[in-house]
């Protein structure tokens, strides 16, 4: 099935994918193309409207991206946000300039109620009024709403054919359309949390201008999800997933097994750095109640000793990929004689739950080109270049939400699709200095009374994502009428919806005061507990 598809131009922004995730949020789909690639790949793409991104260029700067001729020749509706709607009216014949003040943060939009064929530019400062509003774009929103800025230039001129829609006060054309090219450009950000509005305007957007029906739905996409994974699999090929327990990597198993079943062999690879009674759990899940063929391997000792020493993040996290990869060519080589291969091991596809943001994160070439590398994950950019498997990856383009949604349409139960991300490398990346055994029991027991008294208060679901980190320093403290000197342990829980940007969670000063004083008087070794209150950006959400 081709789907009503909304191609999202890129030009460098850091919300591009954002405006993609609220697109399919209104059920229809969405796909980020680089503008510079846009004349070869909109024809095949066909899309139902394009929507510019914001980008941290000047229109009028030499070197500035530009507005790709396919762009207008689709003869679909337009939708530029901040730099694209600057390129448009730069494009088509309007000024752009810097603006007397620049706008970032807040600000309070005023839609203009008249009829766009009566509300020339020079009327942008008489009162708005409170009658239905005339554009489409604003349809069944209210005629004053806060919107979130971001921009040092601005619009002084409009193109011939072209209205202002809005304002704010400091952008007299802070929306404006040429609606009889079905052309429109807002000054703010309607991709964002802090634009309360912003999701209904793109659904206006794409439901109500573009003509888009929203059948974007978990359904459609499990559908479609089993015919790529037949076709590249093949009907004799065989998949290992590797599965940590978490959504991602059970959501990609149950869609490997709905679509090939018992060729589907799921490895669980217990490498010492998961959470209090994790292993135990995940195999009980996945063995006995979904019944999918499942091997645990327990390879403690080779993860530890690849870790020994190693204090470097990015050192962590290549490591463990290379082993996670060793584990399973081993495990796909004792599995060749099941598999028919003799003693040829037989060729296998490698199953992962690799999500967009990661994909974002770790400056994939597929999207991102402009993107900088935040971090590498061990399922993108942290495996061997010399691997034998092929990648079957069923929700590399889904964000966390997207699988969740999946999860629930696929039966998997709730404690598998709410249990909150943890990351491929495990507590490996929670610990700041060397991996040791020690140091893991430390963590693993903090972090289960701080995830037992996040349920005990109903707030785990409220929280994104919750865990402790064990920091490489100690404090001075008083236990007893005794000092120590012991380990310093931080908790950090962010509230998110996209996990791309993420806020600090404001947990209870007394469900803070317990934790803290479970973890000092339970857990042996650590004497001071300190809360996380940086949010993404600037921060990450996890600390190494």
């Amino acid at each position: 099935m081709r789907h009503q598809t909304i191609a999202v131009l890129d030009y460098g922004s850091q919300y591009t994918q954002l405006i993609c995730r609220r697109v399919r949020e209104a059920q229809v789909y969405a796909e980020i193309v680089p503008w510079e690639r846009a004349d070869a790949l909109l024809p095949q793409l066909r899309p139902a409207g394009i929507i510019l991104s914001g980008g941290p260029n000047s229109v009028y700067e030499p070197g500035a991206p530009t507005l790709p001729a396919s762009v207008l020749e689709a003869g679909v509706p337009v939708l530029g946000i901040c730099y694209g709607l600057q390129l448009l009216a730069h494009t088509l014949g309007g000024q752009v300039a810097p603006g007397v003040e620049r706008e970032y943060g807040p600000a309070t939009l005023h839609v203009k109620s008249q009829s766009p064929a009566q509300s020339p530019v020079s009327s942008l400062q008489s009162p708005v009024s409170q009658s239905p509003l005339a554009s489409p774009l604003f349809a069944d929103l209210p005629a004053t709403m806060p919107v979130w800025m971001s921009h040092g230039d601005r619009v002084e001129r409009l193109p011939p054919g072209f209205v202002a829609i809005a304002q704010s006060d400091n952008s007299p054309l802070a929306a404006v359309a040429d609606e009889a090219r079905r052309l429109y450009g807002i000054q703010f950000h309607p991709e964002v949390a802090h634009t309360p509005n912003g999701a209904a305007l793109l659904a206006n957007f794409v439901r109500r201008i573009c003509g888009c029906a929203g059948d974007w739905t978990p359904g459609s996409f499990i559908h479609e999800t089993e015919a790529r994974i037949r076709a590249q699999v093949g009907p004799t090929g065989h998949v290992i997933c590797g599965l940590s327990g978490g959504v991602d990597s059970a959501v990609a198993a149950a869609l490997v097994h709905r679509a090939i079943g018992d060729r589907l062999t799921c490895v669980f690879v217990d490498h010492g750095l998961l959470r209090k009674d994790e292993a135990a759990q995940v195999v009980e899940t996945f063995q006995q109640h979904q019944r999918m063929h499942l091997v645990a391997v327990d390879a403690k000792e080779e993860f530890l000793t690849d870790l020994a020493g190693v204090t470097d993040p990015e050192q962590k996290r290549k490591r463990i990929g290379a082993r996670f990869v060793r584990v399973f060519e081993a495990e796909a080589a004792r599995l060749a004689m099941t598999w028919g291969a003799g003693d040829r091991p037989a060729p296998a596809f490698l199953a992962q739950g690799t999500l967009y943001p990661d994909v974002i994160e770790s400056a994939s070439s597929d999207d991102t080109r402009n993107a900088r590398t935040i971090k590498t994950h061990h399922n993108v950019g942290g495996l061997p270049k010399d691997m034998t498997f092929q990648l079957v990856e069923p929700l590399r383009m889904l964000f966390k939400d997207e699988v969740r949604n999946v999860g629930e349409a696929l039966g998997l139960p709730e404690s598998i699709v709410w249990r909150h991300p943890f990351p491929g490398p495990g507590l490996a990346i929670r610990i700041l200095g060397e991996v040791t055994w020690e140091r893991l029991e430390t963590l693993r027991h903090a972090d289960a009374i701080f995830l037992e008294e996040l349920r005990r208060a109903d707030l785990y679901r409220m929280a994104s994502q919750a865990f402790a980190v064990l920091l490489p320093v100690r404090s001075v403290g008083v236990m007893g009428d005794g000092r120590t000197y012991a380990n310093v342990l931080a908790l950090r829980a962010v509230t998110t919806d996209d996990f791309m940007t993420a806020d600090w969670a404001r947990l209870p000063y007394d469900l803070l005061a317990r934790i803290s004083s479970r973890i000092v008087n339970e857990v042996d070794g650590v004497n001071r507990v300190v809360y996380d209150i940086s949010s993404k950006p600037p921060a990450t959400i996890e600390w190494e």
